[in-house]
């Protein structure tokens, strides 16, 4: 995608397909939600060829993002912190930080010399069901890729979710 905005569903509770687009509401892509058991995840291109894929390795925390040839891009894990959520991505050019206060639906992504890279937010409206709306500023990492990462941090946040309503507390 050579797009700079982009919009996507969240939607880990099914299988299937949805959609991937522009400002305009042009197809850019498609999300493969691959399984209503786990909330591994293909990014495709509009030609429905896998780019990226993100999923939870067996007995992991950690969201593992890697391109088609399942060569590793990079690593989303969750932060300990107070009043805030954070993330970090940490890949082999380096490790971003991904930021939202407590009650936000907004995060920001700072780069290792502090500038803010990416910008993505949980809105309504745009479709039937809750989506995402990303903008990317970023030179070194693909708006795919970015979609993988924020699919991942949905991911693990549905999983704290689960972990403390089922009284298991929160998994860091």
């Amino acid at each position: 995608m050579m797009n700079d905005i982009v919009y996507f569903r969240d939607n880990f509770f099914s299988a299937g397909q949805t959609e991937i687009f522009d400002e305009d509401q042009r197809l850019l892509g498609w999300l493969d939600l691959k399984s209503a058991f786990s909330s591994s995840v293909d990014i495709l291109d509009e030609n429905e060829v896998t780019i990226v894929k993100g999923f939870f390795p067996f007995f992991s925390n950690k969201w593992r993002v890697v391109d088609r040839e399942e060569d590793e891009l990079g690593i989303v894990r969750q932060r300990f912190s107070f009043f805030t959520k954070k993330f970090e991505y940490a890949t082999a050019n380096g490790n971003y930080m991904i930021e939202s206060e407590a009650f936000s639906r907004e995060y920001k992504v700072w780069d290792e010399s502090g500038q803010l890279v990416v910008h993505f937010e949980k809105i309504n409206g745009f479709f039937t069901s809750p989506a995402f709306r990303l903008m990317n500023n970023s030179k070194e990492i693909s708006t795919n890729e970015w979609v993988a990462v924020v699919m991942g941090i949905s991911a693990i946040q549905s999983r704290n979710q689960s972990a403390t309503s089922s009284g298991g507390g929160a998994a860091q």
